[in-house]
């Protein structure tokens, strides 16, 4: 269980920073460097914060084997994917529009950093050199 609350609670981290992103994705990237690159810029930006959140987490975190690891990978990718989709849904978007933002259109890389946040914990122990 102890688990379990230490990777939620890295992940609302990834949150907070998502949505700060976001606020700077649509207050200074787009509109001063248009949708595409200012997409683009914040989904690789977004995609590098996951990486060395978790880099920084994954001692805290205590887990090291490649189970566990791809275990918090697929538990962060499915917070994700219930807040983004729940939260859309609280905005009146219909289902249409937000599964936009699943598809490589105008410079979105959504997907990528979906495919990020899945594979970042076992990248950062291999980074860590926890794993072979």
């Amino acid at each position: 269980m102890a688990l379990i609350a230490k990777s939620l609670t890295v992940w609302l981290v990834i949150l907070f920073c998502a949505v700060a992103n976001g606020a700077l994705r649509e207050s200074v990237l787009i509109p001063h460097l248009g949708k595409a690159p200012g997409l683009l810029l914040s989904g690789v930006l977004l995609s590098a914060l996951i990486l060395v959140i978790t880099f920084l987490a994954l001692p805290w975190l205590g887990a090291h084997r490649p189970a566990q690891l791809m275990g918090f990978g697929a538990f962060w990718v499915a917070l994700t994917l219930a807040f983004e989709l729940s939260f859309g849904r609280f905005q009146g978007k219909t289902w249409a529009t937000i599964l936009e933002a699943y598809t490589f259109k105008d410079g979105n890389i959504w997907p990528v950093v979906l495919l990020v946040t899945a594979v970042a914990p076992y990248a950062a122990a291999r980074l860590r050199g926890l794993q072979s």
